[in-house]
């Protein structure tokens, strides 16, 4: 007999992290910890329990890298430098020395010890009062878990890796390497209790494309493997049993999805041209030389923004000069003649170098990166420029630098430019002679002093989410303030309308290449404000497209007006969201 409290209906509600809507069979993943063995060991056998230690790291390190190299083969750059993380807790050296302190001075075996370690460690670390702090303790629970599976000799992931049929897996929590692996022809979705936004989980999920909620709390204990559910990764919602009523909701809901992503495909190579015929430049944010396939794919006018990072990090050395010229020259030659942005060397902040001595800073968003780095480090900087002069010989190769603050940044790195145009020319080394500069407006003296700035480029870029931190003195990674981190705040809008109008005072154009540029929600904003470009993540950029070409460049700005004039940042969000959904509902539906 079917127990009616299982087969009634029933929601449990999450976050949505990565949209989409799954339907199928539930996979529970069991999370039932493995006994770890305590003995006493001979002293003379403890140097062979720190031997196993050292093997069980250095084939912890095989499987990140190859982890890390599936997903930039699959994915990109960017979301394989989340493994970096993991690969930087191998490297430190308290893991080795605490564990053979405690293995020696406690006489036992290694998988004890390193137990003992890593459960104080993940501990420390979840009970620091910093949102990003803690979420960086489930990097360190993925690590320690895959190096005490290779400790015993057990499978990391063999839950996963042994479905046979497709399924929503839900569990306690997922760590990044194990969505990394996940068969999408499998696993439809996934649902967690535990996560956030802006775990490297969610960030995965996104990337890959899998629907997912996290932040369920208990889903994983009341839910059982073989129910039948639908996930919701729009609004962040699990439906067990759902009725036909709701099947039918949703399925009229999939139906207007399939029907908004038809009219997607056949936008693709039309120009992004509001009703009344202003022209909005829509370019690509890119990682790697080989994204020029998605560059394509989604009908992007080129590339706006190439984070050159992503060829330094993980690697043991620095690229070479001859390295770095086939990257950049490999793009500007698919994509030519469309225009190809590189931006010098954004080191520092978030992203490090394992191999250079970089001094740890209290506050590394504030500290020694970007220009201010490749302005001191003339041997990284020499090698790139030339790099990136050497193929501008396609011709359509822009350079832009990251991080400028003053006028002052400008004239310096131009002058090294000239200087390295001077040694191509010794060389016979071809290049273009007029290639274009520009520099990244993300630092509020940048904006303010936009006028003297453009007297000495080409190009302004706006890079929104540095913009809005240093404008907002928010720390963008930190939940704990995340409400503080507004775009639409009051200051950024006019920070914004500030460089636009000197650029166009200057002569020059005006693009926006952070997140808000991949926002349709604010599109009417920025278009409104006058924005001439927008670069976003290839994914990103038809639906953005689909907006502007139902949108009204009067409606527009008389949306900026209001803005320009607003105290509340909320305020201005909830009317350029309101013309948004005015002008195209279709792309909204799913949003509750």
């Amino acid at each position: 007999m079917t127990d009616p409290g299982q087969s009634a209906e029933r929601v449990y509600k999450g976050i949505p992290v990565s949209a989409g809507i799954a339907q199928g069979k539930v996979f529970v993943v069991s999370r039932v910890k493995s006994s770890i063995p305590k003995y006493d060991v001979p002293e003379p056998e403890l140097p062979q329990q720190i031997q196993r230690l050292h093997q069980a790291l250095v084939l912890t390190r095989q499987q990140i890298i190859e982890v890390q190299a599936k997903v930039s083969q699959a994915l990109n750059a960017k979301d394989a430098s989340i493994f970096d993380a993991h690969l930087l807790v191998l490297e430190d050296p308290t893991l080795v020395e605490s564990v053979t302190a405690l293995v020696h001075s406690r006489k036992i075996n290694v998988e004890a010890a390193f137990q003992e370690f890593a459960d104080k460690y993940t501990a420390t670390l979840s009970a620091i009062d910093d949102a990003y702090l803690r979420e960086r303790a489930a990097d360190m629970r993925d690590v320690t878990s895959r190096i005490m599976a290779n400790l015993l000799g057990h499978n990391h992931h063999q839950d996963l890796q042994g479905l046979q049929e497709p399924c929503i897996v839900i569990s306690e929590d997922l760590s990044p390497s194990e969505v990394a692996v996940l068969n999408r022809k499998i696993v439809l979705g996934f649902a967690t209790d535990a996560g956030s936004r802006t775990s490297h989980t969610a960030i995965m999920a996104r990337s890959l494309q899998v629907p997912a909620v996290v932040g369920l709390k208990d889903a994983s204990h009341k839910i059982k493997t073989g129910a039948h559910v639908l996930l919701d990764g729009y609004n962040g919602s699990i439906i067990v049993n759902p009725t036909d009523q709701t099947l039918f909701q949703y399925g009229q809901l999939l139906r207007r999805q399939a029907s908004i992503e038809d009219k997607l495909r056949e936008i693709k190579n039309l120009p992004a041209v509001t009703l009344d015929g202003q022209k909005i430049i829509l370019s690509a944010n890119i990682e790697q030389a080989g994204d020029g396939a998605a560059v394509k794919a989604f009908g992007a006018e080129g590339v706006g923004l190439f984070r050159t990072e992503y060829l330094f990090i993980n690697r043991e050395t620095l690229p070479t000069e001859e390295e770095q010229y086939q990257a950049y020259r490999r793009i500007a030659a698919e994509l030519k003649p469309d225009p190809v942005i590189i931006r010098t060397l954004d080191l520092g902040g978030d992203k490090f170098l394992t191999h250079l001595q970089i001094p740890l800073e209290t506050n590394p968003f504030l500290g020694w990166r970007a220009i201010r780095f490749c302005l001191e480090e003339r041997s990284v900087f020499r090698a790139q420029l030339r790099a990136i002069l050497r193929a501008s010989a396609e011709g359509n190769v822009k350079i832009m630098y990251p991080m400028i603050s003053c006028f002052a940044e400008v004239e310096k790195a131009n002058a090294f430019v000239e200087e390295y145009k001077g040694e191509l020319r010794a060389e016979n080394v071809p290049f273009d002679e007029k290639i274009e500069i520009g520099v990244m407006i993300e630092i509020p003296s940048a904006a303010v002093a936009a006028d003297t700035l453009a007297t000495r480029v080409k190009f302004f870029s706006l890079g929104t989410n540095d913009l809005i931190q240093y404008a907002l003195a928010v720390d963008r990674l930190n939940e704990r303030i995340a409400h503080l981190y507004e775009p639409t705040h009051p200051a950024v809008v006019r920070l914004i309308k500030l460089t636009v109008d000197a650029a166009n005072r200057g002569g020059i154009w005006c693009g926006v290449c952070g997140e808000m540029a991949g926002d349709p929600f604010l599109t009417p904003l920025l278009l409104g404000l006058g924005v001439h470009e927008l670069s976003i993540a290839p994914s990103c950029l038809p639906r953005v497209k689909f907006l502007i070409r139902r949108l009204n460049m009067t409606e527009a700005k008389e949306l900026a007006e209001f803005a320009l004039q607003c105290e509340s940042g909320q305020e201005i969000l909830k009317r350029s969201e309101a013309l948004a959904r005015k002008v195209a509902p279709g792309l909204f539906e799913n949003q509750t």
